[in-house]
C-alpha cells in the first residue's frame, strides 16, 4: 500500500468536507439576504459585519441549546436519523471530479477521491440511502406529524428517482460511460452535455429540487400542516444535522448537475493554457462558479415559486416527468441511430 497514496486521499477527503461544510454554513447566510432581497428586507445583519458571522452564531446556538429526546421515542433511532442524513450527504461528492489532474513534486494528483467506473450509480446509490434518514426520524419521534412528513419524504423521493433515473438513461446513451471523470473530459471545448439533452436536464433539475426536499417540493417538512414536518422534535444539534444534510445536499446537488450538463470543470480558452497546473486551479474555480450559480438558483426558485399541493406533486412525479423521460430516451435513441 502506497502511504503516499493515503495521506494525499485523506488530505483531498478533509478538503472537501471542509468546504462542504464551509458552503453549507455560509449557504444559510445566502439564503436568508436573497431571501430579504426578494421580500424588500435588510435580512441578517447583526452579527459581525454584514451578518457574515451569523452562520457561526447559528452554529453556537445550535451546539449550546438543551438536548430533548421525547419520553415515548426510540432513543437509538431517534439519534440515527439525522446522523444518517448527514453522513449520506458528506459521502456523495466522492466520486465527484473537481478539476484536472494537479502535479506536484513530480507526482500526478488526482481532484476526485474516487475514480470508478459507475460514478452515477454510487451517486444514485447514496441518494437512496439518504431518505432512510429522514423516514427513521420521522418514525423513532413517535409523532404523527413527523411520521405523516416521513411518508411524504419516502413516497416523494422514490417517485422522483424513477424520472431522474430515466433522464440519466438517456445522457448515458450519448456519453457511452458511467464515470463523471470520463463525461468531464468529454464536454471539453464546448460539447457540454446540456446542449445534446436539455429535457434530460430539465427533468434531472426538477427532480433534484424534490431529492433535496426543497420548495416548491418541500411537503415532507411544510410548517402549514405538519408543524415542522419530520424532524419536529428534534432540537440542538441533531437538528442542525438535518439542516446541514439539507444545505450540503444542494451542494452536492448543484457539483452533479454542473458535472454532467455544464462541462464540470471545463471553462473556455482552456486547451490554449500549457501549464497543467494553472489549469487545474481555473478549472477548480470554473466548476465553483458554476456551483454557486445554481445553488443561488436553487435559493431563487425557493423564495418566487409557491408550494405544490401533494396531489400535484405525484401527479408531476408519475404522470408527466416519467413519460417525458421515456419519450427522450426513445428520441436519443433514434437520433443515434440515424446519425450511425
Amino acid at each position: 500500500m502506497d502511504i503516499y497514496f493515503i495521506i494525499e486521499k485523506l488530505i483531498l477527503i478533509s478538503a472537501i468536507l471542509g468546504v462542504s461544510l464551509l458552503i453549507a454554513m455560509y449557504t444559510t447566510l445566502a439564503e436568508r439576504k436573497f431571501a430579504g432581497f426578494f421580500q424588500d428586507r435588510v435580512g441578517p445583519n447583526r452579527a459581525g459585519p454584514w451578518g457574515i458571522l451569523q452562520p457561526l452564531a447559528d452554529g453556537v446556538k445550535l451546539f449550546t441549546k438543551e438536548e430533548i429526546i421525547p419520553t415515548n421515542a426510540g432513543t437509538f433511532l431517534f439519534v440515527l436519523g439525522p446522523s444518517l442524513s448527514m453522513f449520506t450527504a458528506c459521502i456523495t461528492s466522492a466520486v465527484i471530479p473537481w478539476g484536472p489532474d494537479l502535479t506536484l513534486f513530480g507526482k500526478t494528483v488526482a481532484l476526485q477521491v474516487a475514480d470508478i467506473n459507475v460514478g452515477i450509480l454510487y451517486i444514485f446509490g447514496v441518494v437512496s440511502l439518504g431518505v432512510y434518514g429522514i423516514m427513521i426520524g420521522g418514525w423513532a419521534s413517535n409523532n404523527k406529524f413527523s411520521l405523516l412528513g416521513a411518508i411524504r419524504a419516502a413516497s416523494q423521493n422514490i417517485s422522483y428517482e424513477l424520472a431522474m433515473g430515466l433522464s440519466i438513461i438517456a445522457l448515458l446513451m450519448v456519453t457511452g460511460t458511467l464515470s463523471l471523470r470520463e463525461i468531464s473530459i468529454q464536454q471539453e471545448g464546448w460539447h457540454w452535455n446540456v446542449l445534446y439533452q436539455p429535457i434530460g436536464f430539465l427533468i434531472f433539475l426538477i427532480c433534484s429540487f424534490a431529492e433535496t426536499n426543497r420548495t416548491p417540493f418541500d411537503l415532507p417538512e411544510c410548517e402549514t400542516e405538519l408543524v415542522g414536518g419530520h424532524h419536529t422534535e428534534y432540537s440542538s444539534m441533531k437538528l442542525g444535522f438535518y439542516l446541514f444534510a439539507e444545505y450540503i445536499n444542494v451542494f452536492v446537488s448543484s457539483a452533479v448537475l454542473a458535472t454532467l450538463y455544464f462541462g464540470g470543470y471545463n471553462f473556455p480558452g482552456m486547451h490554449l493554457i500549457s501549464n497543467p497546473n494553472v489549469v487545474a486551479i481555473l478549472g477548480v474555480a470554473a466548476l465553483f462558479i458554476k456551483i454557486l450559480l445554481f445553488i443561488f438558483f436553487f435559493i431563487w426558485i425557493r423564495w418566487t415559486i409557491p408550494r405544490f399541493r401533494y396531489d400535484q406533486l405525484m401527479k408531476l412525479g408519475w404522470n408527466i416527468l416519467i413519460p417525458l423521460s421515456i419519450i427522450n430516451i426513445v428520441v436519443t435513441g433514434l437520433v443515434i441511430i440515424l446519425k450511425q
